[in-house]
């Protein structure tokens, strides 16, 4: 159940998604539009709801559970991010508005960006960590709480794996291209035609 439950809400969160920006901007209801994204943050309630009602009733903790955090985790930490680049593209494609910038590709701010990227990661793998924690004191030592426990790690080693990522930016910042160089000014003079032949 909670496996067919996080695939819903998945599915959800792009429905949700795709409907908002559609509402805003091809069917002109900008308030509903704005109502439907803000509902985003009911799916992972409703999982979280539903996570700690299956532990109550007695379901053994397993992987399950443990996916359950990470993807509230991640919807907190790149849900509003998500939906503002979602939002940022359709308000250009169908409303006229500026194209959304984009992230620098090159040097320092390159870095900056991957850092900041990389904190989201770090509030992503808090939240979920944090749920699994409530979960395993919920269960208490009569239950097997390994699996939580193991996907705890998972989360920490997101966080790792990702950072290393992120600091080979400010190591080794991505530098950008060189612009070719002017050739300068071509000869002034007039061209003799080649098919004047000289004598």
């Amino acid at each position: 159940m909670i496996v067919t439950l996080i695939i819903v809400c998945e599915v959800g969160f792009w429905v949700l998604l795709a409907a908002g920006p559609a509402l805003r901007y091809l069917a002109g209801l900008r308030r509903l539009g704005a109502a439907v994204l803000l509902l985003e943050p009911l799916l992972e309630l409703v999982l979280l709801a539903v996570t700690a009602v299956d532990l109550k009733n007695g379901a053994e903790p397993d992987w399950k559970h443990g996916l359950a955090a990470l993807y509230i985790g991640y919807t907190v930490a790149y849900g509003h991010y998500t939906v503002k680049w979602i939002d940022g593209h359709a308000a250009h494609r169908f409303a006229g508005a500026p194209p959304p910038p984009k992230p620098p590709r090159h040097g320092r701010a390159r870095a900056r960006h991957e850092g900041r990227l990389w904190l989201r990661t770090v509030l992503a793998a808090a939240v979920a960590t944090a749920l699994l924690q409530l979960a395993a004191w919920y269960v208490g030592d009569e239950g097997d709480t390994g699996s939580l426990t193991e996907w705890q790690f998972t989360a920490l080693r997101v966080v790792g794996v990702h950072g290393v990522i992120a600091l080979t930016y400010t190591i080794w910042p991505k530098k950008a291209p060189t612009p070719p160089a002017d050739p300068g000014p071509g000869p002034t003079g007039p061209k003799r035609s080649s098919s004047v032949t000289e004598r």
